[in-house]
């Protein structure tokens, strides 16, 4: 270790310039992208070992796994759920590749809409922090070799651009399609195949290895893991897409085989996926049962296979033998209908719609959740609600949904208006509804509180969503390729980003108040008053900033705020003390 590191870890974590860390990291990423674009191995290489080495890679890397990640609180099977600042500095000067790696601790959840529970491996604190590094240095290699139709676990890139970038393949020609789903992927991986084509330097492959076959603690059994990536850790999503890594240029190199018009059969055949799930495109059926043999014998390189169950060849816009029109993706229906030449010059329309088991599976959560707060008040249950339909309808503003919305708004009302009937039963129905439904604005029938002294809150409407198209990634753009402005405003639009956090990117290009750097796609981001609200600063856009939240967390201990990390413990009316508390009451109660 130089004497410059030497004397860094004496620096207080708190007092770290994690500004001129960032630059020096980035700046190494990106210089390792253009070497990986340009296709220069041994600079790429040398710079990859740079970073590694570098205090502050190392430095960044704990404080991804410690401090940003959502999951910083989980631990892995030695117990550590949280490390003090004097071990951050520590772990940072012990972090090296070449340590002997820990096995992973077993964690079942749930899949979404299904009965059936995803195997997740949590790794240790030091491992990690170590996944995180080496991703630091393999991420801006590979992705300048990614291949443009590739979305999934990739930063800058989204669900809704694989979803647009399907609409663009159809939009002027109907097609056939193959929607397909890889069986179990990350649990059968060929791990040697997957380092073979990692094809990095020994330092790396040996770390990788010994992670791939770190194995798995469930209870107090160890088990071994010969095949798969395990599900949870920093790197995993990374290694899942360099293994997937070559089936679109599979399909290009069959395009080129085709005869008539060779530049329209390539430009016309197109494979778009997103992590294990995928279609292939293309107006001729031959073509696309040929690229579904093909596939399957690309992926049995790999030790993978398509699952049949969820494997379907269809059509855009007719009934193909039993199937019919159209398919589903990442939640969402895609569908051509029949229309005239008055309203479109193909003489149909692409229409891009929740899917109809998206639909049914929110409602559920809705229903629930009233369910489930029965004897609650009326402000618990909203508080509940709120954040659950602005997120669905927040991911679904992108495309044709205000059908959806209003009848999941009319299903909800159904059901909000059983539950209040339920509370009064003595009640007739005039009395229950001015008990629960408020006139708000131009709106006579909002459920909300009554206002007591206080600013009522409402429930919010599926309906009142705001439907933006979403503008799709360009081509083969990266994080890494220095652009940032592009990158930070794209931030700002992206569907699932809240509208207070859009607005205060807007309103500061894109930076933090605090650093003054761009905020980059793996930032965690946390709205902070600049007058806290304990001090008489109030709750407004002219009184909001946008921070990184290890800046948050800089300015909250500088700052010496009492409570929580924004400072909003204020000096409230009484009406509103009172309800808070009954509101933490039964929030606790229900969580």
């Amino acid at each position: 270790m130089s004497n410059t590191q030497s004397q860094q870890l004496m620096v207080e974590w708190h007092e770290i310039n994690w500004r001129k860390l960032e630059r020096s990291v980035y700046k190494l990423q990106k210089r390792i992208y253009q070497a990986s674009v340009r296709g220069d191995v041994k600079a790429f290489r040398r710079l990859q070992k740079t970073l590694m080495k570098s205090w502050s890679a190392r430095a960044l890397a704990v404080r991804r796994v410690t401090q940003d990640n959502q999951g910083k609180k989980t631990a892995g099977v030695d117990g550590v759920k949280s490390l003090t600042p004097k071990q951050r500095l520590e772990l940072t000067g012990n972090l090296n590749l070449g340590t002997k790696v820990s096995p992973t601790r077993r964690v079942w959840i749930p899949k979404p809409g299904t009965e059936e529970k995803r195997p997740l491996g949590i790794p240790t604190m030091k491992d990690r922090a170590l996944q995180a590094l080496v991703k630091l240095a393999l991420e801006p290699e590979w992705e300048a070799r990614f291949e443009p139709n590739s979305y999934g676990f990739r930063a800058g890139r989204s669900c809704h651009d694989a979803v647009e970038a399907i609409f663009l393949a159809i939009r002027v020609k109907p097609k056939y399609v193959l929607d397909a789903d890889i069986a179990k992927c990350f649990d059968r991986i060929d791990q040697e195949a997957l380092l073979r084509k990692l094809n990095t330097f020994p330092t790396i492959r040996r770390q990788a290895r010994a992670w791939l076959k770190a194995g798995v603690m469930d209870g107090k059994q160890l088990f071994p893991t010969s095949e798969g990536t395990p599900q949870g850790g920093v790197i995993s999503p990374l290694m899942a897409n360099i293994a997937l890594h070559g089936m679109e240029e599979r399909v290009k190199q069959y395009a080129k085989t085709l005869k008539g018009d060779k530049r329209a059969n390539q430009s016309s055949l197109s494979l778009i996926r997103y992590a294990d799930d995928f279609v292939i495109l293309h107006e001729n059926i031959t073509v696309v049962q040929r690229c579904k043999e093909i596939i399957s014998e690309w992926l049995q390189g790999m030790g993978l296979e398509l699952k049949p169950s969820k494997t379907r060849l269809a059509h855009t816009l007719i009934q193909y033998e039993q199937e019919k029109p159209g398919f589903d993706f990442l939640g969402f229906t895609i569908q051509q209908f029949p229309k005239g030449k008055y309203y479109s010059k193909q003489g149909f329309k692409t229409i891009i719609t929740p899917s109809k088991q998206k639909q049914k599976v929110h409602y559920e959560q809705i229903a629930s959740t009233i369910e489930a707060h029965k004897a609650a008040p009326q402000a618990a249950l909203i508080s509940r609600l709120n954040p659950i339909i602005r997120g669905w309808a927040n991911y679904y503003a992108t495309v044709v949904s205000k059908v959806a919305y209003s009848d999941i708004d009319n299903l909800t009302y159904q059901k909000l208006s059983a539950w209040a009937k339920r509370r009064h039963p003595k009640k007739n129905g005039e009395w229950v509804s001015k008990r629960y439904w408020q006139p708000i604005g131009g709106d006579n029938w909002v459920f909300a509180t009554r206002k007591e002294g206080f600013t009522p809150l409402r429930l919010l409407d599926h309906a009142d969503t705001q439907i933006v198209r979403h503008a799709k990634v360009k081509g083969e753009s990266s994080p890494y390729d220095g652009n940032l402005v592009y990158w930070s405003s794209r931030m700002g639009k992206n569907p699932e980003m809240p509208s207070k956090v859009s607005k205060l990117l807007k309103k500061q290009e894109g930076k933090c108040t605090h650093c003054g750097l761009f905020f980059r796609e793996n930032d965690v981001m946390e709205v902070d008053h600049r007058i806290p609200k304990s001090q008489g600063g109030k709750d407004s856009y002219d009184n909001r900033q946008l921070f990184h939240r290890h800046c948050h967390d800089t300015k909250t201990a500088n700052d010496g705020s009492p409570g929580t990390k924004s400072g909003c413990n204020s000096a409230k009316p009484k009406p509103t003390r009172r309800l808070e508390k009954v509101l933490d009451k039964w929030v606790m109660r229900y969580a």
